[in-house]
């Protein structure tokens, strides 16, 4: 593979607690881990930096496929849920959720792109078969 760009990051503190950083510095913000954990939320952890991530690549991918397709995808989104917990063998998993929203397709076409979407996105290529990806396509009148 011929790398083109690195982003480079540093977490420093007690990790989930903590605070990181990235080596341009536009990313710098302390971590919490969630209420939901046990932890006080009081600052962004790392499932919600995944999901930015994931949506905003997988968001990207999908426009890429419309452009080749001229498919009409104005006004579309794409949601990332990511979910984590125990694995069963002492360490813990993620599971993730992708909503897409693509308006001005029929369901059938939405879907089509997102699945096709879903073969070039890195985000993607990198977890398929490490952990679960939902694709969920939003109908019109959801």
């Amino acid at each position: 593979m011929n790398i083109v760009y690195t982003a480079e990051a540093l977490a420093t503190g007690e990790g989930r607690n903590g605070h990181a950083r990235t080596s341009d510095g536009r990313l710098d913000l302390n971590l919490a881990i969630p209420k939901e954990m046990g932890g006080s939320g009081d600052g962004t952890n790392p499932e919600q930096l995944f999901a930015a991530g994931y949506a905003a690549c997988f968001h990207s991918a999908l426009q890429m496929v419309a452009r080749a397709e001229k498919a009409n995808v104005a006004d579309s989104a794409v949601g990332a849920r990511v979910g984590i917990g125990p694995n069963g063998a002492g360490g813990f998993g993620l599971a993730v959720t992708l909503e897409v929203s693509l308006p001005h397709l029929s369901h059938d076409q939405a879907v089509e792109l997102t699945e096709k979407a879903h073969q070039v996105c890195p985000y993607s290529n990198a977890t398929r078969g490490n952990i679960e990806v939902t694709l969920e396509v939003t109908k019109e009148d959801d």
